[in-house]
């Protein structure tokens, strides 16, 4: 189920009378009416069903769920605000402070904002958000006057998002996220844990420490849902920083790919050459490389570290590298080719373990100690994760000293 995101000027008002820790003072501060404050404190706390302030005589103070509300709200705001000063920077609403802007800017212009950078094109965004096109384009162009800047420009393609909208639209994406994380929080304090965690993982962690960790972390958060997307990379990497996965679950990059993301390493398994049980190579006690080009193979993307190890293999003996190559980072396809035929491929026994055990693949007897891959943790550096999640990434650990 889809979260609702608050309305941003309720996210100030709850942050002016959280600082002020009184609604008096919070409606000379942002120049809003007391009853107007009150109101939108209470569609707040309705949305999220929980007290945000106790009313004491002597002020407002807020409930374990407002404080929680508070840090989350707060990183929301930075984010936007950050984006904010980068995107006015050189332009003639510079005059105008971030936090002047966000005053005037609403969650309706941020939706629509990401819907088009995402679709690039606002029929397709308006059917995302189930509003009418104008709608979308109003609310957009409305964002543009706000900020000074032309946030999209028409090509031959449909619509593209500039610069400052991407900025604006990464930064907004992150604060939702931040936002979402804070209604996480609330509810569990409730003891109604109905989160979301959502993973971006690669092969090798598909077939081993996922599997296991997310059936252990079921026993204990039944209720808890996780989301695990598979794909490129690069596509995941992208998503990441974005806000929109949580954690990639892989074979670690090295350098690390960005600046806004960090890595930990948990196991670093050797890769082996496989092939069907009865292939023509098990007959032999010594295999060289020049033995491995005779046969047919299926081998990950181009740039992997596993294709990397794959063509050091040849390089580092000086010979050619084998040329009948199928290309596919699927665990079935690759599984289908080996068994119905003499390729080989490149891969860790831990994601084949199932069908080595069964006896329908088995390990050639190439040494490749030397191919261990780090495989491990990838998130944002400034993630903040729930009490959920750090339970998650915890059994993630423990679970791969299993495989050291």
């Amino acid at each position: 189920m889809e979260i609702a995101i608050p309305n941003l000027r309720h996210l100030r008002v709850f942050l002016a009378v959280a600082e002020l820790k009184s609604i008096t003072r919070a409606s000379e501060n942002i120049f809003l009416s007391q009853p107007a404050i009150t109101q939108a404190i209470a569609k707040l706390e309705g949305l999220l069903g929980a007290s945000l302030f106790e009313r004491h005589s002597d002020g407002m103070y807020p409930t374990p769920s407002g404080e929680v509300w508070q840090k989350r709200v707060s990183r929301a705001i930075d984010h936007i605000q950050t984006a904010t000063q980068e995107i006015v920077k050189d332009t003639t609403q510079k005059e105008r402070s971030p936090k002047n802007l966000i005053a005037l800017i609403s969650t309706t212009q941020l939706r629509a904002l990401i819907a088009v950078s995402e679709a690039q094109n606002f029929s397709i965004a308006s059917r995302n958000l189930s509003v009418s096109q104008s709608s979308v384009h109003r609310a957009a162009r409305d964002l543009e006057r706000l900020l000074g800047v032309v946030l999209f420009e028409k090509n031959s393609l449909g619509t593209s998002a500039t610069k400052a909208a991407q900025t604006l639209a990464k930064a907004t994406k992150l604060a939702f996220s931040e936002l979402r994380q804070g209604i996480y929080e609330i509810n569990a304090l409730q003891f109604k844990d109905v989160s979301t965690i959502t993973i971006g993982s690669m092969p090798l962690a598909r077939m081993t420490i996922l599997p296991k960790s997310i059936l252990q972390f079921n026993e204990r958060h039944p209720d808890v849902n996780i989301n695990v997307t598979e794909g490129p990379y690069t596509d995941l990497l992208h998503h990441l920083r974005q806000g929109d996965i949580d954690i990639i679950l892989g074979a670690l990059r090295y350098p690390t790919p960005a600046d806004d993301v960090v890595q930990e390493e948990l196991w670093a398994p050797p890769l082996s050459v496989v092939a069907r049980k009865d292939h023509p190579l098990m007959e032999k006690n010594t295999i060289s490389a020049k033995d491995l080009t005779e046969f047919a193979w299926v081998v990950p993307a181009k740039d992997t570290p596993t294709r990397q190890a794959f063509e050091a293999i040849f390089n580092d003996a000086d010979i050619p590298l084998p040329t009948r190559l199928v290309e596919s980072s699927s665990q079935i396809l690759i599984r289908e080719l080996l068994i119905e035929s003499d390729r080989l491929t490149l891969i860790s026994a831990h994601q084949v373990e199932r069908e080595i055990n069964i006896e329908l693949l088995n390990v050639i007897n190439f040494p490749l100690d030397h191919t261990r891959r780090p495989i491990g943790l990838c998130v944002r550096k400034s993630w903040l994760p729930t009490v959920t999640q750090s339970h998650f990434l915890s059994l993630l650990r423990d679970i791969s000293e299993r495989f050291r």
